[in-house]
């Protein structure tokens, strides 16, 4: 695997390290020990699997709180997805800064998401599915989201949304929340 390190610190695109012949390829996707060379948590409490039926489909912006902080492991499988993340820990010097990145079927990129990032993507395709190894088990009481569409980050999603869960099209805007955004005012 091939570690890029984002302009958010502890944020990795991981790109597959492919070894080919005649067959195709080979490539690992994932080694706790390669993670913990690189500082990383490798620890996966579950494995989820999101299907969109179509393009412009938004899911986010979530992420879980101390005791219950996840990392995730994202990777899209089919098709192609804007994943975008915030890191949302007050004491990091990228506090409240956001990126998105491409994943896509054809580039088998994967986004490390640490612990108090904000996550969410949107579809680029039609039948879009995504793939998660996430750290924690998913504990709703700790559960917080961010609005997909709040001006405070101004994310440039590159379609227009065409369909998004009302509790995500209802997350509180950042100006509404306490400082990292952990809960509501």
């Amino acid at each position: 695997m091939i570690f890029i390190e984002t302009e958010l610190k502890g944020a990795y695109i991981i790109e597959l390290e492919q070894k080919h012949d005649h067959r195709g390829f080979f490539a690992r996707t994932f080694c706790a020990k390669e993670f913990e060379a690189h500082g990383l948590k490798p620890a996966v409490a579950q494995c989820n699997l999101s299907f969109n039926y179509k393009k412009g489909t938004l899911r986010g912006m979530h992420y879980q709180i101390s005791p219950a902080a996840e990392t995730k492991l994202v990777r899209c499988t089919q098709g192609a997805i804007y994943d975008v993340i915030i890191d949302m820990r007050p004491e990091s010097p990228t506090f409240l800064q956001h990126i998105g990145v491409e994943l896509t079927a054809e580039n088998h990129r994967a986004l490390y998401v640490p612990e108090m990032f904000a996550h969410g993507y949107q579809a680029l395709t039609d039948g879009a599915e995504v793939v998660y190894q996430v750290g924690e088990f998913y504990t709703p009481g700790y559960e917080r989201g961010l609005r997909y569409d709040d001006p405070f980050f101004n994310i440039q999603w590159p379609l227009e949304v065409t369909e998004i869960s009302e509790k995500d099209a209802n997350w509180p805007l950042m100006r509404m929340m306490s400082v990292g955004g952990t809960q509501p005012r």
